[in-house]
């Protein structure tokens, strides 16, 4: 799995994420558990919906990352 999330990217994923749950959990709406979706694609660092398109937002040419060679 390459990687197509970079940095930038990542920490906005993490705050919407992050902001989805919180309001979620205050106002106990089951809706916040969507957070949970740009808060993964940002641990992993990859986005499904990002390959059909072909798009990426890592800094470096190539989408390859020293994690994949695991």
């Amino acid at each position: 799995m390459k990687k197509n999330v970079g940095g930038v990217d990542r920490t906005l994923r993490v705050l919407v994420g992050l902001g989805l749950i919180g309001w979620g959990v205050a106002t106990q709406n089951i809706w916040g558990a969507i957070g949970i979706v740009p808060l993964f694609t940002a641990v992993i660092g990859w986005c499904p919906a990002y390959l059909p398109f072909g798009i990426s937002s890592c800094k470096t040419g190539s989408a390859d990352q020293a994690g994949d060679a695991q």
